[in-house]
């Protein structure tokens, strides 16, 4: 009899979730303690509410700054054991599956339906346990906080538990979506009762999600304007910043934006700035034109995708990409992407959705999705990639160069201009002023 294939993705679907193991997490919160991980940040967390002061179940949700956010909560939780969400594909990373396993982490699906996902959540919450997870489905891309998914009040609602939040200062500035390095510096964190049963049950799932969206309202470059803390970069820090700042602000040129070491340069006209290890920008000479943060200079690229999508009916944007999936009977060893590469083609955004022609497997690939299926992207280690998931099936897209930064705002403002589900955040409404906004907004 042939041996069967191993088929890790069902696996994982099978796997029966338990609140972490005392002994596991304790040497788990002490590593997280010393300077191998959240010890070196130099984390200042005030407690306001103590979660282990809850017998019950209970959520933590918290504003997912970066990828080591896991050892803030952990520290600020403690005694309480956590069970932590995160994303399903990075299971599928040799170097974190066994540690998630021993962790007893839960996966789940982002900006998808996953039942499974749930009801590993359900699974801890019938154990009495603290499920910890961040609203906005992905960590901080520009600097600032994503609107939370629509439906967590909902969600939160269904449950009708307590629910914790952490509001996390300065740990996107020790390591983002830019550049996988690490830049130490400081991290601070408030914990408290956000919302109890009694809470969940009077507001409505708008007024609850509204809640958390001002509760999270933060932006770490604006934030260090004032707090003035320096970020050890090692003299990397504008690595990858161009990203996030694709666009020259003088001239606007698109992908012309050269950023390694200290500087950002456009190769078209010249305007640029070196940055310092505060995260503060110094212009080459005073005909530069520089936004005061990168944030800033992220809004402003948003604000031209606005204007520009609304003046042209026909707009389109096309890049070539490689595309990656999830291998079913073996780990992925890459540190970047979770997937192995095994097609390309022609990722297209428009008015309509955005699109795919090429092949996959050597076979042809093609899909049309559009505003209602997607309105963001699920973002893995850094922005040389972008994420979907197709008919619940994972994919990683690599484009020919780096684009990825107007990738995500282009999708998120064709799905605002057109359907409005994924909704921007009150403090932004200037930028649609007088504008066109949305299917619930034509009615």
């Amino acid at each position: 009899m042939a041996k069967k294939e191993r088929n890790l993705q069902d696996e994982l679907l099978h796997r029966k979730y338990k609140i972490p193991n005392p002994f596991i997490y304790w040497i788990y919160y002490f590593v997280g303690l010393t300077p191998l991980l959240g010890g070196k940040y130099h984390p200042h967390l005030e407690v306001k509410d103590k979660i282990s002061d809850c017998k019950g179940p209970c959520f933590l949700i918290w504003n997912h700054q970066s990828r080591r956010d896991h050892t803030f909560l952990t520290t600020a939780a403690w005694p309480r054991r956590l069970s932590i969400v995160c994303e399903y594909n990075s299971f599928f990373r040799s170097h974190l599956s066994w540690p998630f396993k021993m962790a007893r982490i839960l996966p789940k699906k982002v900006f998808c339906n996953d039942m499974a996902g749930v009801r590993a959540m359900r699974d801890i919450i019938k154990q009495g346990g603290c499920v910890a997870f961040s609203p906005e489905g992905t960590s901080s891309i520009f600097g600032d906080n994503q609107p939370i998914v629509p439906g967590t009040g909902r969600f939160l609602k269904a449950f009708n538990i307590p629910v914790y939040c952490m509001a996390l200062q300065g740990s996107y500035l020790t390591n983002n979506k830019v550049s996988e390095q690490d830049r130490i510096g400081k991290v601070f964190g408030q914990v408290k009762l956000l919302f109890t049963k009694e809470d969940l049950q009077k507001l409505s799932a708008e007024e609850i999600e509204d809640i958390i969206n001002k509760e999270f309202h933060h932006d770490d470059y604006e934030w260090n304007k004032k707090q003035h803390i320096k970020y050890d970069s090692k003299g990397l820090i504008c690595t990858n910043l161009s990203d996030i700042n694709y666009k020259c602000p003088k001239c606007g040129a698109e992908f012309k934006m050269k950023s390694e070491k200290d500087y950002i340069k456009c190769e078209a006209c010249g305007n640029g700035a070196t940055m310092d290890d505060y995260y503060d920008f110094h212009p080459f000479n005073k005909d530069c034109v520089i936004p005061e943060t990168p944030s800033a200079w992220a809004h402003l690229e948003r604000q031209a995708i606005i204007d520009e999508i609304r003046k042209d009916p026909n707009y389109s944007f096309s890049v070539k990409c490689k595309v990656g999936i999830l291998p079913k009977d073996h780990l992925v060893k890459k540190e970047v992407g979770t997937t192995e590469i095994v097609g390309e083609g022609i990722y297209t955004i428009d008015h309509k959705g955005v699109h795919f022609r090429g092949q996959k497997n050597g076979e042809t690939f093609n899909f049309d999705l559009d505003y209602k299926t997607v309105w963001t992207y699920p973002m893995t280690v850094d922005l040389s990639i972008f994420s979907l998931y197709i008919n619940e099936e994972y994919h990683d897209f690599y484009p020919d160069y780096r684009c990825v930064g107007k990738i995500i705002m282009l999708t998120e403002e064709m799905h605002r201009l057109h359907v409005n589900k994924f909704k921007n955040f009150p403090w932004f409404d200037y930028m649609y002023e007088g504008k066109e906004l949305g299917i619930d907004e034509k009615k």
